[in-house]
């Protein structure tokens, strides 16, 4: 009886998908609007990334938790809608007008930085992405 109970609960966590969440500190942060995070694959890198999550704007720190993201590699960016309008606004030549950043704070010359240079592996169960706004 005993090992048929241990059996079907074996079976049974088996069968359920591994999942990460990633805890994102996100600092240089000013207490106006949301700091809004979203967490991408190398396809849709600085596109429509596959999951997001936002919360309030902290003076100093905020933390975003972004839940249920499949383990491997992704790039976490974050940036500070001050105005929330849920946008990343721009000037006239495509310049941020907000504060923004990517997960290993990669050095952007020119542009934004390639997927290979904010890449972090996420495995299953938590984990903790830091990002400075710039």
């Amino acid at each position: 009886m005993r090992s048929s109970l241990l059996l079907a609960l074996t079976l049974l966590c088996a069968g359920q998908a591994v999942a990460a969440t990633v805890e994102v500190r996100v600092s240089g942060v000013t207490a106006k609007g949301k700091v809004n995070v979203a967490v991408c694959d190398r396809e849709r890198f600085l596109k429509q990334c596959a999951y997001s999550a936002s919360a309030p704007a902290q003076a100093g720190e905020t933390v975003v938790t972004v839940k249920d993201v499949p383990p491997g590699t992704w790039a976490v960016l974050a940036y500070q809608d001050e105005n929330e309008n849920k946008e990343l606004d721009r000037n006239f030549i495509g310049i941020p007008k907000e504060n923004y950043g990517f997960s290993r704070n990669p050095v952007s010359r020119f542009g934004p930085p390639s997927f290979e240079d904010a890449a972090i592996e996420l495995r299953d169960g938590a984990n903790t992405a830091a990002i400075k706004l710039h």
